[in-house]
């Protein structure tokens, strides 16, 4: 949460003399039907054929994956530093795509030209930033192929997994398999099961940490946590700073805030729950002290598949912990 301008003219010029191609993998239809797709930026995109040569930001292409389309390629964090996949690719097949940046600010535009893209589709935080996409390169990237942006702000999860879910039906891939029916089935259920917990009375606190600092995080903005407010939990909305989505606090006023339960961020980046233990502050969080602290994975990618897993396992946590004094 928290960009090598090159030339269109010559990059192209350097694509001819020796970029390959990859071919598409899709089991998306193909069949010569033309291609409409207004994104969240009002953005319309048309084509006279539906596009099979797609390039995705990780969670993006992770949330398509799940409903049936195959990218070509994704750029975003999509492989760990032991050559293994990074869970925010979810079902990727990381060995059957082109990887064209793993860090932020890393685009390799003259490979991306050399894959003959048909749609770049990423994820946005902020209406008119497609996510992992350098500013910097921004405008060359966009003369190559049409962009299309999936809204995350404000959005709950369950709103999220439904836009990619009809992008992946204009892009021509059957939404209704039984495997993805099944995992609806199972979303639901237990979004379900996530509202009649409200009865408990749980107050709850979402929090990230870093080497410096605790990041406690507003219900509101980011569909992996909007999607428990919408449920009507009582989670902690803190002072949040100027963007909007989370507190930055000092290790030393970790305790600013009381809950009965914690969900941490349990991405390799943040500081686990064992390091925040160290802290005196945190340590003592009744919370905590109670073991009612768990992981949360932020960032879960937006598909029935991954949710359902995601979801049911936030509510057995919440099912078997208890209001403290």
């Amino acid at each position: 949460m928290r960009r090598i301008l090159v030339g269109l003219g010559a990059v192209l010029t350097l694509t001819a003399c020796g970029g390959g191609t990859a071919a598409p993998v899709t089991k998306a239809t193909t069949a010569a039907v033309s291609f409409s797709f207004t994104d969240d930026r009002g953005r319309k995109v048309d084509l006279p054929e539906r596009p099979t040569r797609i390039v995705a930001q990780v969670g993006a292409a992770a949330a398509l994956w799940d409903f049936g389309v195959r990218p070509v390629a994704v750029f975003g964090p999509h492989k760990l530093k032991d050559g293994s996949r990074d869970p925010q690719a979810g079902n990727v097949d990381i060995a059957k795509v082109t990887g064209l940046g793993n860090v932020w600010d890393e685009f390799d535009v003259e490979r991306y030209i050399g894959l003959q893209p048909q749609l770049l589709v990423s994820s946005m935080y902020l209406k008119d930033d497609l996510w992992y996409v350098p500013a910097k390169s921004k405008e060359t990237i966009e003369k190559v192929a049409p962009t299309a942006g999936v809204m995350l702000t404000g959005k709950s999860a369950a709103e999220v997994i439904q836009r990619y879910g009809t992008l992946a039906r204009q892009l021509g891939a059957d939404v209704n398999t039984p495997e993805i029916t099944q995992a609806k089935k199972r979303f639901e259920s237990a979004q379900a099961e996530l509202e009649t917990l409200v009865a408990k009375g749980l107050k709850i606190e979402i929090v990230s940490g870093s080497p410096d600092a605790l990041y406690v995080s507003t219900p509101e903005m980011v569909p992996d946590f909007k999607l428990l407010s919408d449920a009507g939990l009582d989670v902690v909305r803190p002072k949040v700073d100027a963007q909007g989505y989370f507190e930055t606090l000092s290790w030393e006023n970790a305790d600013k805030y009381k809950a009965d339960v914690i969900l941490f961020d349990s991405r390799t980046q943040a500081t686990q729950l064992a390091e925040m233990k160290k802290k005196p502050t945190f340590a003592e969080l009744p919370a905590v002290k109670a073991g009612q602290a768990y992981p949360m994975w932020v960032e879960t990618p937006y598909s029935y598949q991954k949710w359902a897993d995601e979801l049911e396992g936030l509510v057995a946590n919440l099912k078997k912990a208890s209001k403290l004094p």
